[in-house]
């Protein structure tokens, strides 16, 4: 007896076709497999890649393996990588063995580098200063290995790989969630019929990319919001997200190599700590995002500190994994000092896993595809490159760490003075020039003599007594308009003003015109259009002005 199925359908074969197409160009001989092992740190939810970035990865010639769950956490399941092409690994170590390189997010753990063989290639997490064992484990393994964390963040295309940006600014939004859940009151004032509710104060200790998020975040939700930063060119960026930047009485640089912060002089911290005492006894929340690359994160609150805070204020402290900016921080605990709820949670980024997973993966993409340019699936780790040569800290075994400071673009030469031309000022406001020679203003002169003169024998007594109004008009109009300084309106502004005042004295002598024989007073409708053109003029001249000192002042610090 035979059987029979269901044939596929056209829309089932093209699918298949496709995944096929996709699975042998990506799983040529020469083509290398990308690695994505399931994170083992405590309380880590994120995932190194996610099932989009995985078809791109692709499209580049790589092939994809996944360990089973990996993504779980993140909300991404197994089906979702294998419907784009992933191959789902059931353990870590079948990862570990069929991977050429590796994505990961938290620095690989001593059994993890054991899973390790010689020329693979690791992008991580790496933090090389506080982890010089790591470094050594891994130089032993004679791999090559890529920390995102070191990445020159000077460099303009370095931007789409910069996974610190992305993770603080997901972290600096998390903080002000757990800040507002801890605190007992609105962010915003409201008025309400049972009476006034007062805005939260947040004070943000660190203006970096983590703080701007906490500022942005926290001043959206209502609160009044003060910032300080060692760097001061970042206040201008405070005020934007709608903070107020508390300056140190102190005058010193904290801007460091390679867009990061740097220890500041022991009388910077003296004054700093004067001006962090008096923000504890006026803020609701405090959050701290200072780290210093290398080193240990600064002590910015103290416990005197947190004994004048109001009862019921919180601090977020984002540096606790780096031993906290509040000497009361309990790494990944939520305690209570002095009535004070102090979070030092290690994993802000990763309660958001799924926005912080997607993100973190687009930066790898972006890293991948520097280095497979030819995508052919095989990554070329170019020490040539800035960029590639600051993310190596290891490599085929040897420590590469630190790289050498990048290379200044060369100053172009000063051009050379030109010879200085003393301009005589005009008498007005918008002339350049020096005044007519005397031949010229001679014959001008006597032209306009003629031509007054022509006028004055053959004109009737009625034009005359208008011609001299005319003339009285341009000639005030000139004097009155014309002189005012070229910074209070543009010079095409200018002319249209000089036009407006002529039409507005002529209008002032038809209203009211002079005892002239010859000349009538104007009837009442003359009269009103005068007003009318008078009104009209007047908003033109004086509105145009009013608009001008208002463009002025959005360009004026």
């Amino acid at each position: 007896m035979s059987t029979s199925s269901n044939p596929p359908t056209d829309v089932q074969r093209t699918d298949a076709q496709r995944s096929d197409a996709q699975r042998s160009d990506a799983q040529r001989s020469d083509a290398q497999r990308i690695g994505i092992p399931r994170e083992t740190f405590p309380l880590e939810k994120r995932v190194a890649t996610v099932p989009d970035v995985v078809e791109k990865l692709i499209k580049l010639g790589f092939s994809v393996a996944i360990e089973s769950g990996a993504g779980d956490a993140a909300n991404f399941s197994d089906d979702a990588y294998r419907a784009v092409g992933a191959e789902v690994l059931p353990n870590a170590a079948a990862v570990w063995a069929a991977a050429d390189i590796l994505f990961k997010v938290r620095p690989p753990t001593s059994e993890e580098v054991a899973l390790m063989r010689e020329g693979q290639i690791l992008i991580d997490f790496i933090w090389p200063a506080q982890n010089p064992d790591l470094m050594q484990q891994l130089a032993a393994k004679k791999v090559t290995v890529l920390a995102i964390d070191s990445l020159p963040r000077t460099l303009s295309r370095a931007q789409k790989m910069d996974a610190l940006t992305s993770m603080a600014g997901v972290s600096g939004y998390r903080a002000v969630i757990e800040a507002a859940n801890a605190f007992g009151r609105y962010f915003n004032g409201q008025i309400t019929a049972a009476g006034k509710v007062p805005p939260a104060k947040v004070f943000i200790a660190g203006a970096g990319v983590a703080g701007l998020s906490a500022i942005g975040t926290a001043a959206n939700l209502g609160a009044i919001v003060r910032a300080n930063d060692t760097r001061a060119e970042v206040a201008d960026q405070v005020t934007s997200l709608g903070g107020e930047f508390v300056k140190v009485d102190y005058e010193e640089d904290g801007a460091g190599g390679g867009g990061y912060a740097k220890v500041m002089s022991e009388g910077f911290q003296a004054a700093q700590r004067q001006m962090y005492a008096q923000q504890a006894r006026e803020a609701d929340i405090i959050i701290t995002t200072a780290l210093i690359p290398g080193k240990p994160a600064p002590k910015l609150i103290t416990a005197e500190m947190v004994q004048s805070m109001k009862p019921g204020s919180v601090i977020v402290d984002m540096a606790a994994e780096q031993g906290g900016n509040c000497e009361l921080t309990v790494p990944n605990e939520a305690v209570v000092r002095h009535g004070v709820t102090i979070i030092g949670y290690t994993d802000l980024a990763s309660r958001l896993a799924k926005q912080s997973s997607t993100l973190y993966a687009t930066n790898l993409l972006r890293l991948t595809e520097e280095l497979c340019k030819a995508k052919d699936g095989v990554a070329v780790v170019n020490m040539e490159d800035d960029a590639i040569r600051g993310l190596t800290v290891v490599k085929d075994g040897e420590i590469t760490w630190p790289a050498p400071p990048l290379a200044q673009a060369p100053k172009p030469a000063p051009k050379p003075a030109a010879a200085v031309v003393e301009q005589k000022k005009s008498g007005h406001g918008h002339g350049a020039a020096g005044p007519l020679p005397a031949k010229t203003l001679a014959i001008i002169f006597a032209i306009a003599a003629l031509a007054f003169w022509f006028i004055g024998a053959y004109a009737p007594a009625a034009f005359l007594g208008h011609f001299t109004v005319f003339v009285l008009a341009c000639f005030i109009g000139y004097m009155v308009v014309w002189n005012v300084t070229p910074a209070l309106h543009t010079p095409l502004m200018s002319v249209t003003n000089a036009i407006s005042s002529i039409i507005a004295i002529g209008a002032l002598v038809q209203i009211a015109p002079p005892g002239t024989a010859g000349t009538a007073r104007p009837d009442d409708l003359i009269r009103w259009l005068a007003f009318a053109a008078l009104v009209l003029t007047a908003i033109n001249m004086f509105g145009g002005f009013a608009v001008t000192r208002r463009m002025l002042a959005m360009f004026r610090k």
